[in-house]
């Protein structure tokens, strides 16, 4: 992959969006990103596209032509969909590999519209805090109102926190709450959402590619701890803003849907991360906390008459993809 853009700027920084069946999403994500690209030529984005199968890199490829953002912008296809990470590894890998690798990577979801002054608040904040690897922006509803995107690394403790849903228990392990609370400042966090993510260049170096093995969630907060790990932090910067339609490019839900049931690969993710990097006996330990807590909530919720606004099966399907049921693979 030749790391300039077609006006032979060197690319110090790219934008990777993966896109998979969502054709028109991504289309208006690059419409976003024209004055971004604008104020700072040295930019290139690349669509990678999973092998959507719908003629999706024909009209994002077309779009591009149409109105003019050959210069800065491509598609790249892929044989086969092999999830979120790898889509993003298939540009990344030979771009690291090029002469002149890229010194920033912006990860962005094909259901993003970046606002104005993304590039610069993120890139700015880099640049001013050198032992910093991963930035994300705020991400918001076409509205205004924001989404949680500054979190803590899941452990037994939030495991149990988020199984019974009991006020006590909460305030109890309020250190261990996975959602961390947002301020208007920045602030240091364990991990942040693959919707909206710049990644230093060295922290590829030094922490390896994203793990191929997620198909899609529970990537980013692998990739956050390998950098954490090797000696990265992470942090939030609201003063970068990203639109997203949460939801809209993984099918699984949004923020006004009835509640779908979950999808294999998200247990199989969730059990891979937990096995891959605390050990089997701590899967277990966490699979124990979130069920037996859970199962104490769906008791309380029946006889307190609440509603029930948890995904259908979802007792059913964590037990059947816990690691007492999956102990041939280990989750791995």
């Amino acid at each position: 992959m030749d790391m300039t853009n077609q006006n032979t700027d060197p690319c110090s920084l790219m934008v990777v969006i993966v896109n998979y069946r969502t054709s028109s999403l991504t289309i208006d994500c690059l419409r976003s990103l024209e004055d971004e690209v604008r104020s700072r030529p040295d930019t290139c984005v690349v669509v990678v596209d999973n092998a959507s199968g719908d003629h999706s890199a024909e009209a994002i490829d077309l779009a591009i032509t149409t109105n003019g953002w050959g210069n800065w912008a491509s598609v790249l296809p892929s044989d086969h969909n092999g999830g979120f990470a790898y889509g993003n590894n298939l540009a990344i890998r030979p771009a690291l590999q090029s002469p002149n690798p890229p010194s920033y990577f912006l990860l962005l979801n094909s259901d993003t519209q970046v606002r104005p002054g993304l590039f610069k608040a993120l890139t700015g904040f880099m640049e001013q805090h050198l032992d910093v690897g991963i930035v994300g922006s705020g991400l918001e509803n076409p509205d205004g109102t924001t989404w949680s995107t500054a979190f803590r690394f899941p452990s037994i403790l939030s495991e149990l926190e988020n199984g019974v849903r009991l006020g006590i228990v909460s305030k109890l392990l309020a250190k261990w709450i996975v959602p961390q609370t947002m301020t208007n400042e920045p602030q240091q966090v364990d991990w942040l959402p693959g919707a909206s993510m710049m990644i230093r260049r060295q922290v590829f170096e030094s922490a390896g590619l994203m793990d191929e093995g997620y198909f899609l969630y529970y990537e980013e907060t692998d990739f956050c701890l390998q950098a954490r790990r090797s000696g990265w932090s992470c942090w939030y910067v609201p003063e970068g803003r990203v639109m997203h339609i949460a939801g809209a490019s993984t099918g699984v839900t949004t923020r006004d849907d009835t509640p779908k049931r979950l999808p294999q690969y998200l247990f199989d993710s969730r059990r891979r991360y937990f096995v891959k990097n605390h050990g089997f006996l701590y899967a277990a330990l966490a699979d124990l906390a979130w069920s037996l807590s859970f199962a104490l909530w769906r008791v309380r919720r029946a006889i307190q008459c609440k509603p029930d606004a948890d995904p259908p099966y979802l007792l059913l399907d964590s037990l059947q993809n816990s690691v007492f049921l999956k102990w041939g693979n280990k989750g791995l």
